[in-house]
């Protein structure tokens, strides 16, 4: 009976059923691979939470889709675009939604070849998976509340370059100015430093120890986002 079940719509009668034990080896161990990936990408790299949780997930995408074209070189064709589709042609989204499309893509495919159930499993096995790395909060830094975007408005006659390098010094970790800009008609700089804070209580005092020196004009600072760089 499980055999049965398990076999596809359009396998003809002397086709050979991969056992169930079979299947969630091999997802699971593509996830534990895609575990290992996202562990060493996440070693010493910049990264967003949704990224690594994708990444940790689309060798088990691959592996089922693979599984399931089994040779078949039509097949193979058919995936191998669907997949170039997902890359070139769709719109720009964030490596969550991408995830969440390849898993789509692959239970469709799986699917349609006539694998009913294996569509089923594969879909539940990767959906408790993305639960559980979501629940975990697997990929999430742990100085992520340190690091922060300042964004400082300064009068046209102080110098930036050096202005405020005695107070990073004393406050954060590392800094970087990655943007300057003039406004209200070139009077005054806009100033944006990606910063990572020595301990999330010293804040409030920068803030003051800048305003002393910018003459009280406009500070804001929020949470620093990490994007990913397009390919060239």
């Amino acid at each position: 009976m499980p055999e049965t079940i398990l076999k596809g719509l359009f396998d003809a009668e002397t086709a050979d059923v991969i056992a169930v034990s079979d299947f969630m080896i091999c997802i699971l161990s593509s996830l534990v691979i895609g575990l290992i990936i996202a562990v060493m990408y996440m070693y010493k790299n910049e990264y967003s939470r949704s990224f690594i949780v994708t990444l940790a997930m689309i060798p088990a995408i691959v592996c089922a889709v693979i599984m399931m074209v089994n040779g078949n070189v039509g097949a193979g064709v058919a995936t191998a675009g669907a997949f170039s589709l997902v890359r070139f042609r769709s719109l720009p989204g964030t490596a969550k939604e991408i995830g969440v499309l390849f898993l789509a893509m692959g239970t469709g495919l799986i699917t349609g070849m006539g694998y009913i159930a294996y569509g089923f499993l594969f879909a539940i096995v990767l959906s408790a998976a993305y639960v559980l790395y979501s629940q975990t909060g697997f990929g999430t830094k742990k100085q992520t509340a340190l690091k922060k975007t300042m964004r400082i408005t300064i009068p046209e006659d102080l110098d930036y370059t050096e202005v405020f390098d005695d107070l990073f010094e004393k406050y954060t970790k590392d800094n970087e100015l990655v943007s300057v800009k003039t406004t209200n008609m070139g009077s005054l700089f806009r100033l944006t430093y990606d910063m990572t804070l020595k301990d999330r209580s010293v804040e409030k005092a920068l803030i003051d120890a800048i305003r002393c020196r910018n003459g009280n004009l406009e500070i804001t600072v929020s949470r620093q986002e990490t994007t990913m760089q397009p390919e060239l």
